[in-house]
């Protein structure tokens, strides 16, 4: 008697919906079908769900995130039957458990026929990508298990919010800061360090070298910080021209540098992709090597530019983040309440709309000596020169720390946070001089504040010796008053800075000394709560 055949696990089972994967039609040019081999990142589902409530009260170690929050290895085995089914095979990858996902690798039939998607190729901002529409279908038998699907499709998803100022310098009110001057205006302490503290760095492209790192901090008459290069997905420190992403890079790592002396910096290199943003986010999270306590992000992305399963991974992501205590500075964007959307309607800029991040905001900063004479919101639309994103976000709804901020109605129900949280300079015209490719240059937009921010918490870790972690309930406290100047005067289009929280600057700029202080006693009770408390939360919040 012959034997019987074993039938197949996964390919037999009807195909479900991976919700949030639905891709709409792109405008695309000269399209081709896909072929050859390519790599993606599957994200399950977390053993529990971390509680947001708890965020900012207590944090986890990273082996108690591990135990509590990482992947469940039976989950991770049944994506592993599944891929070998398929004909694919599994890359292996640091941190696999604990950062939820698994690299898969096959040929794009294969691919196709795992996922049950169609994918071509075309060019989009002068460059060939695999695009793929519709939704993505996964086996029943994995409903619930995996969560996210990224790089089938590989359009850039974010663009780096920096402006290099194009005025000349005759126009009036052209003024240009170093970095170290800014902090000095912001009251950032003076003589302290970031000493024992790493910031970490995404970046989506460019590079830098270490010979402009060298000159520009030998001129600033700083020591130059140890910055590392690290590649995610194959993304590599790849420097070419001023014009392009390299003033990111630069921006990025000068004013983190010039302002928190003594920091290191760690910088994450990843393809300008949804796989390659959240796979550099949740391996700078988890990194134990860098062991970064702030990340800085300039970069990001119109909400409506983004897939729901994209976008849900990535807030995952900064979750994570903030239950160990890490905190994640993001720029809001450079062009105003539209977001660079031509529908008419307000939109915020992702990642900087998760709640789980530090949302940063712009403002036009003028001074006389060491005195703010005055600072407003940075719009200068009518020059071309870019104005502050802000508004509310259409996905993530209203934090209970925001409650009491009126923020303005969401355009869509079901969202509700007001972005930004703080704001600091990013006008061009009163921008940061920096050198970029062996060329001095003034550069302005958000892109600069998500890292004045990350130095300005690097040196409060030190000088408070515990981590700012998750700040948003400390900073919204109306105790916090005190440690922002206010910005009153200005719009960004829709929205009009006024007295407290507003959708143009947030809770306004910072006054250093006194947030660090703040932060302080914020922080102060922070610590890592009792296990039997911890394993009964966790069974409360099971993510089955």
């Amino acid at each position: 008697m012959a034997p019987s055949k074993k039938a197949s696990t996964f390919a037999t089972q009807p195909r479900q919906v991976l919700p949030g994967s639905e891709r709409a039609p792109a405008s695309v040019t000269d399209e081709k079908p896909a072929s050859g081999k390519i790599i993606v990142s599957v994200i399950v589902r977390p053993k529990n769900r971390i509680v947001p409530r708890t965020l900012g009260k207590t944090r986890v170690t990273r082996a108690e995130y591990a135990r509590l929050y990482g992947a469940d290895p039976a989950d991770l085995k049944l994506v592993r039957t599944f891929a070998k089914e398929f004909g694919l095979a599994v890359v292996k990858t640091p941190n696999e458990a604990v950062r939820r996902t698994m690299q898969l690798t096959g040929t794009v039939a294969a691919m196709q026929k795992a996922f049950g998607v169609q994918l071509k190729t075309s060019l989009m901002d002068g460059k060939r990508c695999r695009i793929r529409e519709g939704a993505i279908q996964i086996p029943a038998g994995l409903s619930g298990i995996i969560l996210a699907v990224l790089g089938l499709d590989t359009r850039p998803q974010a663009k780096p919010h920096f402006r290099v100022r194009t005025l000349p310098d005759a126009a009036a009110a052209n003024i240009s800061y170093t970095p170290a001057q800014v902090g000095q205006l912001y009251q950032f302490p003076a003589g302290a360090t970031a000493t024992g503290q790493t910031i970490g760095i995404i970046e989506l492209g460019g590079g830098y070298r270490a010979a402009d790192i060298t000159a520009y901090f030998k001129s600033l008459k700083l020591t130059a910080p140890k910055v590392t290069a690290v590649s995610v997905d194959k993304g590599k420190n790849s420097p070419t021209t001023a014009s392009g992403s390299d003033g990111e890079v630069m921006l990025d790592i000068e004013v983190a540098g010039a302002v928190a002396p003594g920091v290191k910096l760690a910088v994450y290199f990843t393809p300008n992709t949804d796989q390659g943003f959240i796979d550099a986010i949740t391996t700078a999270v988890h990194d134990t090597t860098n062991k970064p306590s702030v990340i800085s992000i300039s970069w990001g992305g119109a909400e409506s530019t983004w897939t729901l399963q994209s976008m849900t991974a990535l807030d995952q992501a900064c979750q994570a983040a903030a239950a160990l205590g890490i905190t994640i500075t993001v720029a809001a964007g450079d062009n105003g309440s539209s977001d660079g959307v031509t529908d008419g309607q307000n939109h915020v800029d992702f990642p900087a709309s998760s709640p789980h991040v530090l949302a940063c905001g712009g403002t036009k900063l003028v001074a006389s000596g060491s005195t703010i004479t005055s600072e407003v919101v940075w719009n200068e639309d009518a020059a071309n020169e870019g104005a502050t994103g802000g508004g509310v976000s259409n996905v993530f709804p209203l934090p209970s720390w925001q409650a009491k901020s009126n923020v303005p109605a969401p355009t869509v129900s079901g969202g509700g946070r007001g972005v930004p949280d703080v704001a600091g300079d990013a006008d061009p015209a009163t921008g940061y001089s920096v050198r970029v490719d062996s060329q001095t240059l003034v550069i302005g937009g958000t892109s600069a504040v998500a890292p004045l921010w990350a130095g300005l918490i690097a040196l409060a870790n030190a000088q408070n010796k515990t981590t700012a972690g998750f700040l948003q309930p400390a900073i919204y406290a109306a105790k916090a008053a005190s440690a922002f100047h206010d910005i009153t005067s200005g719009n960004n289009g829709a929205f009009s800075a006024g007295p407290g929280w507003d959708a143009c600057t947030g809770l306004g700029s910072p006054i250093g000394s006194a947030l660090i202080a703040l932060l302080a006693g914020a922080t102060g009770t922070a610590k890592s709560p009792a296990k039997k408390p911890l394993k009964k939360a966790a069974k409360k919040a099971a993510a089955r």
